[in-house]
């Protein structure tokens, strides 16, 4: 029996989970589709003024950003879950001593801050689970890097004290935060993907993790609450917020320092048990394996979310985090994954196959195990699997100005493919990969406010008038089979 066979909805729904691509489900559930079935009701909660950027560090060093001036006193609003059956109120939190220089993708769209979530939905289409962590990234020069004994290219974890250290030593550079992270980004596009109600009712996205209750995790709450994604999670009393603080050289190499904080926590509790009994797809973020004791977490709100009938994601994230925990990994992507996001060199590493191997090997490989698999490979294209089948998806043409948040790009077209309801893989690939080539042709990690509408309505215009199906395509010269 397929997925859709148990539950009645709207064509658009139906025509997805009919198709191929998901009549392998596992399971069935009577709930996915009950959003779709009514209206949305707002409040009139709206943010007054946006949070600004660094605090004191606890007295560790004032750190300031040198174009902007301050912005004491904001207010914003933000909606939280305060019981195990998912209900919620709204709260106004005080952001102080925060300096920011705007994020120049969010700056030019009133009307995105002005859909506030006082009163919650029933469901979430999306909810996500992952590190939340405030992104410092400035430009520097090498020299910078040998004062302060970093080596170029690298990736470390960093305690507080040496957190502060280098945040002094950029006092005067220009430098900007973000509500960074993976999954935050395809969360971010997906909720500016469906903002309006282009081709099927506007989408309500959510995350749920980590963060301490100073300034920066306000600053990540308000930055995530004014793109439109709720995060449901109550900062933790007296939690310090993770950052990564991201320094470019001149010649693009990335040196990348992490301090996990409150982040490195997520525990199990009734808050996320009853957000994640409401979600219709749960995404679950690969750097969170690197987290003592989080796959418990993990394990169980996958549980929740299988009983619930919601679909289950899982994002590889890094080869290095694969190849640390695979064990862990297998345990979540065999047991429980509906859908895989990989790039070509992570889908290597969880099939254990050496580099020599194609990423169509790899795609075809993990299909086996996972329903729906999608596997990018950088400028050469992408391959969306199923059943042991993989579907070559063309690049999108675009200038490369920065690759980074591709792949999160990539994720968020596959995933509002998905919500709204396409039955045809070649052009669910096709969406995803214009989503990317967008955000690789501009500088910052996020989707853009006007880039997402249009990209929707141009969507919305394709899937009207297209007839095709999976089944269209399989024994084209885009499919190979095993």
């Amino acid at each position: 029996m397929s997925f859709l066979t148990s539950i009645s909805s709207p064509p658009q729904i139906n025509s997805l989970f009919c198709s191929p691509i998901f009549s392998l489900y596992r399971f069935h559930s009577p709930s996915f589709s009950s959003l779709y079935h009514r209206k949305q009701s707002y409040g009139s909660g709206r943010i007054i003024r946006e949070l600004g950027f660094l605090g004191d560090f606890r007295g560790k060093g004032r750190v300031t950003s040198g174009s902007m001036g301050k912005q004491n006193g904001g207010f914003f609003w933000v909606s939280s879950p305060c019981s195990s059956g998912g209900s919620c109120s709204c709260s106004s939190s005080k952001g102080d001593e925060f300096e920011s220089e705007e994020d120049e993708e969010e700056v030019d769209d009133e009307e995105e801050v002005a859909r506030s979530f006082c009163v919650l939905p029933d469901r979430w289409d999306v909810l996500g689970l992952g590190q939340a962590m405030v992104d410092f990234s400035g430009m520097v020069d090498d020299e910078f890097l040998e004062r302060l004994g970093l080596e170029k290219g690298t990736r470390k974890v960093v305690n507080h004290e040496e957190r502060g250290r280098v945040l002094q030593a950029m006092d005067g550079c220009s430098y900007k935060a973000a509500a960074g992270g993976s999954l935050s980004n395809s969360l971010v596009a997906l909720a500016r993907l469906g903002y309006k109600p282009i081709g099927g009712p506007a989408l309500n996205v959510a995350m749920a993790g980590s963060v301490g209750s100073d300034p920066l995790g306000g600053f990540y709450r308000a930055k995530l609450h004014r793109a439109n994604v709720n995060f449901l999670s109550e900062p933790i009393k007296d939690g310090t917020t993770g950052t990564v603080i991201v320094l470019t050289t001149p010649d693009a190499q990335r040196t990348m320092l992490a301090y996990q904080g409150t982040s490195s926590t997520i525990n199990y509790d009734s808050c996320l048990a009853g957000i994640v009994s409401k979600t219709n797809i749960f995404v679950v973020e690969g750097y969170l394996f690197e987290l003592p004791d989080t796959i418990k977490t993990i394990i169980r709100a996958c549980e929740e979310a299988r009983r619930s009938g919601a679909l289950i994601a899982v994002t590889a994230s890094d080869v290095s985090c694969i190849e640390r925990h695979y064990d862990d990994y297998w345990e979540i992507v065999g047991n429980y994954a509906d859908i895989l996001f990989a790039n070509s060199d992570e889908a290597r590493a969880l099939c254990h196959f050496s580099s020599k191997e194609s990423p169509i090997s790899a795609t075809r490989y993990l299909s086996h195990f996972v329903p729906l698999v999608s596997v990018t490979d950088g400028p050469k294209g992408s391959y969306i699997g199923v059943k042991g089948e993989a579907v070559y998806i063309p690049p999108s043409p675009c200038v490369p100005v920065d690759t980074c948040g591709a792949g999160d790009a990539y994720a968020s077209g596959v995933l509002y493919g998905i919500l709204r309801g396409v039955s045809d893989l070649k052009g669910m690939g096709t969406l995803a990969a214009r989503i990317a080539a967008t955000v690789v042709g501009q500088q910052g990690t996020r989707l853009r406010v006007q880039d997402a509408v249009d990209l929707a309505e141009s969507f919305a215009f394709n899937l009207k008038g297209s007839s095709s199906s999976v089944s269209s395509d399989v024994g084209s010269d885009h499919i190979s089979s095993l």
